[in-house]
């Protein structure tokens, strides 16, 4: 133990039952680290550390050039927010956009305001519309989200709709006849499965991420979508998180989202 450490180490500052992210050594120094995760400009973050609330976890107070590992890092007691490399799951709700821009309430509003502050930025895995509720992803990994969206992943969407109208029976097959087109569309669609649960319930799990696709499959046939829920991405389920809520994910469940479901 060095000389500055026992000088100012605050007892208690430790907290137990706490798991640390397991992320990678920060290789900047914690001022440029602590920036960059969007809690304040150099000039706020640097008060911050003048004023002892930096520590590592057994409550030493750290200086704004040191390097520490990330998961030894506390704010104020707390736990830093994930290092780069960052994955949310959201259960989005209804009336809120996947967009930057767009008027009215987007999705990045009910996150913490610093991780709209992060660096690299902090962008959703394609979208869901305004009327459309469900799991959405966060990342700011650009690669990561590419392999997620590119159409040679194949990543399997399920989505869980209630119907205007009751099924016509024929639906299941010809959803998944990999014949079927949409109008304005000039190849057909993948094969998709229906899962029937009442007449006007149903599951259907899609491979590509056409335009409100989810809709005009059900609108090609006659029907009307009354309400859209996406619940699992690959073998990723979105489970039982209330609308509005969000949790980061782990390393095991990132690998999930490239599995089918059994």
């Amino acid at each position: 133990m060095d000389a500055r450490a026992a000088m100012c180490r605050k007892p208690g500052a430790e907290r137990s039952g706490l798991q640390e992210w397991g992320v990678r050594d920060a290789n900047i120094k914690l001022l440029g680290l602590i920036v960059n995760l969007g809690y304040g400009s150099r000039k706020e973050v640097t008060r911050m550390f003048r004023e002892g609330r930096i520590t590592d976890k057994d409550g030493y107070v750290l200086y704004a050039d040191d390097k520490v590992p990330h998961a030894r890092v506390r704010l104020d007691g707390q736990l830093l927010d994930p290092a780069p490399g960052l994955v949310l799951m959201m259960h989005k709700p209804l009336g809120v956009s996947c967009s930057h821009k767009e008027q009215g309430r987007l999705v990045y509003e009910l996150l913490p305001p610093r991780y709209r502050r992060r660096r690299p930025l902090l962008s959703t895995v394609g979208r869901l519309d305004r009327d459309t509720s469900g799991l959405l992803l966060f990342t700011d990994d650009g690669v990561l989200l590419h392999r997620i969206i590119s159409p040679k992943a194949k990543v399997a969407k399920c989505y869980e709709a209630t119907l205007a109208e009751d099924l016509r029976g024929h639906e299941v097959d010809l959803f998944a006849s990999g014949s079927f087109m949409l109008a304005s569309e000039i190849t057909p669609l993948a094969p998709a499965r229906l899962d029937v649960l009442t007449p006007r319930r149903v599951q259907l799990t899609v491979t590509e991420g056409r335009y409100h696709q989810v809709r005009r499959m059900f609108a090609a046939t006659g029907n009307r979508v009354v309400s859209l829920c996406r619940v699992s991405l690959g073998a990723l389920v979105l489970g039982d998180l209330l609308p509005g809520a969000w949790r980061p994910l782990l390393l095991a469940e990132c690998a999930q989202i490239f599995t089918r479901r059994g």
